[in-house]
């Protein structure tokens, strides 16, 4: 059933940033409290005819978002299939993605992702699209994701605390073949991943790095896989996985598992 909660009245609000706020119930939730892999309640449901644009910050309020559209498998989509495309110093927090969607989230430059669940993965859930700053994962999680869950194409870096994956193709993917290629940096800090073939996979010939600390990865292929990424289309190649000068982390860095809920 959906809720009065109209993608009208939200993107009024989005236009509004002054007057959001976080509900008690949700305040501090990613600041408090380590991964959890208990996906929560909706407080409502919004389907948008188009992607929202978040610009400051935009506070849901627990409510599922999608598009309202069947997921269409791993046909690249385009930013017109986003739920939301979050701009330069954006922030999306305390968000529901829902399964009738294509592509998910976007952010167009440096964001903070907080509390967002994805509660099916279609093509991507999260995907970096421009900028060179820090892009920030802060809580939430995902599951489901035949491929990717975070897609790096920009430059700059990603980090990741507390966020919970599952029955996950790679958690994170720095781009192998984008057109303009870079080093691209991620940290995991926090994070329990179940049921997965990759953690991260990176492009080492062009300096990219991946750390791990304080997760828990269970039932995961590789941790990390290091692949000789071009500018030229082509598919890049596999050249090694396992902890190396560019895949940093030890067995103790990804067995912390004391802390999922």
């Amino acid at each position: 059933m959906r809720s009065a909660f109209t993608p009208v009245a939200l993107l009024g609000l989005a236009s509004s940033i002054s007057a959001l706020h976080i509900p008690r119930q949700y305040a501090n939730t990613t600041t408090t409290q380590a991964a959890t892999s208990t996906f929560p309640e909706a407080a409502g449901y919004s389907e948008l005819s188009e992607p929202m644009s978040v610009t400051g910050t935009f506070d849901g309020e627990m409510f599922r978002f999608d598009r309202g559209v069947s997921c269409s498998g791993q046909s690249e989509g385009g930013d017109s299939d986003a739920v939301f495309m979050v701009e330069e110093g954006g922030t999306l927090k305390n968000v529901i993605i829902g399964p009738n969607q294509i592509e998910g989230v976007h952010c167009m430059g440096a964001c903070t992702i907080e509390n967002v669940w994805w509660e099916a993965v279609c093509e991507d859930a999260l995907s970096f699209k421009e900028g060179t700053g820090t892009f920030r994962v802060i809580g939430g999680g995902a599951k489901g994701a035949e491929d990717k869950v975070l897609q790096h194409n920009s430059g700059g870096t990603v980090v990741v605390t507390d966020f919970y994956v599952s029955d996950f193709g790679k958690l994170y993917r720095s781009c192998g073949n984008c057109d303009e290629m870079s080093q691209r940096s991620v940290s995991f800090d926090g994070v329990i991943a179940e049921g997965g073939k990759v953690g991260a996979g990176i492009n080492s010939n062009y300096g990219d790095t991946a750390t791990f600390s304080n997760s828990c990865f269970t039932d995961v292929k590789e941790i990390c896989t290091e692949y000789e990424g071009n500018d030229t289309g082509d598919e890049p190649e596999k050249i090694g996985s396992g902890p190396s000068d560019a895949c940093i982390y030890t067995d103790a860095d990804v067995s912390a598992c004391l802390v999922q809920a």
